[in-house]
């Protein structure tokens, strides 16, 4: 229950530790799983005194426990080894110090440890983290490789030493972590975190060599897991040998069967690609002298038609064909004109033989009256009047008589 206090009356250290120390007690006994990290036997002591961690939250727990309760594991339970622990909390006052009182110590056993990571894999399978279509694909030549793996290590080696061999001008960006024990699950988290922030870094590489379940344990671990599945950069998985399959493996965008393939599959081989680029090179040259080779008989062929070999030929021929529409049409259009200029005469002679001017020469005359109109009856005209009259070599003025 909480307690009422103030800055008036506040509670004394002690009190405050006696009431934790209730509460703790009210807890009872419980099941404690984790990993030893501290072993302390001290010779002629009735009580050892180890550490209890949880590798993937970083926590870690006093235990302590009767000498004659570890003796009954202490030949297969070390420091490194996972166990299930019974024990009660306790709170020790004078220090503030919170520990367990162990009445039992199980060791986890391998065919358990399996059958939790079975458990786990499907979890994590439902959720979707190894769907393949989630699997992002490696670049084809990564600018920057970020690296993580034990110092001075054998996988260390084998992946810059093949990746080296392989593409001489690759660079590496290296994370040296513990790869085994209670600092290995922080350690490779961070580390890919932290190659997952650079810009630079193309791909990313967990690497170990091999070892037993109890060893690789730290790269089936659920927060190792979900910290690649969240990475932007790809991350390549090369932990242990081709047998070994801890759970980074499902997560990963590629599994590498050990920290040699790793590199292979990370780093082009500049041999094989100069080969590559040769051949490519030698293909687009034959097709290209395919090509001209082809276009050089398409041009032979167009050459040897009658119209290319001998261009003037048609014009020639067309030539010949004109001159002798221009000399039947000069022909027509000479026999149109003479014909033309025949029925001209023939009409100006039939115009002037017509023409009042030729009956005038004749000795006819045209009586006008002063309008200027013809007299065609003698009933146009009244006695006295003037009129006009025209003949061939002019006109003079008459008057009618009665």
């Amino acid at each position: 229950m909480a307690v009422n206090t103030s800055a008036d009356s506040p509670l004394p250290v002690g009190e405050v530790s006696r009431l934790i120390g209730g509460w703790i007690d009210r807890l009872g006994a419980v099941w404690v799983e984790g990993q030893i990290t501290q072993l302390s036997r001290r010779p002629g002591a009735g009580v050892v005194f180890l550490t209890l961690r949880d590798p993937s939250y970083d926590v870690s727990v006093s235990v302590t426990c009767y000498r004659q309760v570890f003796d009954t594991v202490s030949d297969v339970v070390g420091e490194g080894a996972r166990v299930v622990v019974f024990a009660k909390p306790e709170w020790y006052a004078p220090r503030g110090q919170l520990s367990l009182r162990a009445a039992e110590i199980r060791p986890v056993g391998v065919g358990e440890l399996l059958a939790r990571l079975e458990q786990l894999k499907r979890t994590l399978a439902r959720e979707g983290l190894f769907a393949p279509e989630r699997k992002k694909p490696l670049p084809f030549l990564p600018r920057l490789v970020g690296l993580v793996c034990g110092r001075a290590s054998a996988a260390e080696r084998d992946v810059l030493e093949n990746a080296r061999h392989r593409w001489p001008a690759v660079r590496f960006e290296v994370r040296n972590v513990a790869v085994q024990g209670v600092h290995a699950v922080p350690q490779v988290v961070q580390a890919v975190k932290e190659l997952d922030a650079l810009d630079d870094v193309d791909v990313i590489i967990v690497a170990r060599g091999g070892g037993s379940v109890e060893d690789l344990l730290p790269f089936s671990d659920e927060q190792l897991v979900r910290a690649v599945a969240a990475c932007r950069t790809p991350v390549v998985s090369a932990i242990g040998h081709e047998p070994d399959q801890p759970l980074l493996d499902h997560v990963a965008d590629l599994r590498a069967s050990t920290p040699t393939d790793a590199a292979k599959k990370v780093v082009p081989d500049v041999g094989e690609e100069y080969e590559r680029v040769r051949q490519l090179r030698d293909r687009a040259r034959r097709c290209v002298r395919a090509l001209v080779e082809r276009e050089e008989r398409g041009l032979a062929h167009a050459l040897a038609r009658p119209s290319l070999e001998d261009p003037h030929r048609m014009i020639d021929a067309r030539a010949e064909e004109v001159a002798a529409l221009l000399d039947r049409g000069r022909r027509s259009l000479r026999h149109q004109l003479d014909r033309a200029d025949s029925e001209l005469t023939h009409t100006h002679a039939r115009v002037v033989a017509l023409s009042p001017a030729a009956t005038l020469k004749r000795g006819y005359a045209v009586l006008q009256r002063s309008d200027g109109q013809a007299v065609r009856a003698p009933g146009e005209v009244a006695p006295g009047e003037a009129l006009r009259a025209r003949v061939s070599e002019g006109d003079f003025t008459v008057r009618v008589d009665a």
